[in-house]
């Protein structure tokens, strides 16, 4: 399936004449999401190189939350989940050892989250951004995903699912109005499907540790 899907991207490039940035972001990133999903520290190392392609394509698509979110938060953040992660490994593999939140706590984060995402849809209408609500959306609930995974929580998965759906839904908007971006398409759509697929995962393996 990861062959087949790398496979698309290359094909949009050639027969599509898709970005190269578009096809370099989501190669590293669901690579990245993969390795993550998997529990491996390297994958911090994949999610650095896409980061760097994607604030290049939320700059020429004017999406600022998206840009401030991955190049102030993203990149340093992806450096300290890679030194965390490396510190909780299970004894008899290089994996992880996940965790989970309390009620309190996700409610918290969630309430957190709402305000903050009130506040920012404000401020990306004030400064003109072409989809100021899902990028608003996308950009305070990624600050809580990023948060949540690298203090390797299986909630993490719940704020990607709704990132990454409403990503794919604006980067099929921007796709629409004529951009090349159809790997960004393509990379948000897998990155929504491996979410729901890796949460179930984390859940049977927390089941088991218990």
């Amino acid at each position: 399936m990861l062959l087949f899907i790398y496979f698309l991207l290359i094909l949009n490039y050639f027969i599509f004449n898709d970005s190269l940035a578009a096809i370099l972001s989501a190669f590293f990133g669901i690579t990245y999401t993969i390795l993550a999903g998997k529990g491996n520290p390297i994958c911090y190392l994949f999610g650095l190189s896409g980061s760097s392609f994607y604030i290049y394509l939320a700059f020429n698509n004017s999406l600022w939350g998206n840009l401030l979110l991955y190049a102030a938060y993203y990149v340093p953040m992806q450096i300290l989940g890679f030194f965390r992660w490396k510190k909780h490994l299970k004894t008899n593999k290089y994996e992880i050892i996940k965790t989970s939140l309390d009620r309190k706590t996700f409610i918290k984060i969630g309430i957190t989250s709402l305000l903050a995402i009130i506040i920012t849809s404000i401020i990306l209408v004030i400064f003109d951004d072409k989809h100021p609500y899902i990028d608003s959306i996308t950009t305070i609930l990624s600050l809580s995903g990023m948060y949540l995974t690298v203090k390797r929580c299986i909630e993490q998965w719940i704020f990607w699912m709704v990132v990454n759906g409403l990503s794919a839904i604006m980067w099929i908007n921007i796709a629409l109005s004529g951009e090349k971006v159809y790997s960004t398409v393509i990379m948000w759509s897998v990155y929504f499907i491996l979410a729901i697929y890796f949460y179930f995962i984390w859940k049977k393996d927390l089941s088991n540790n218990q």
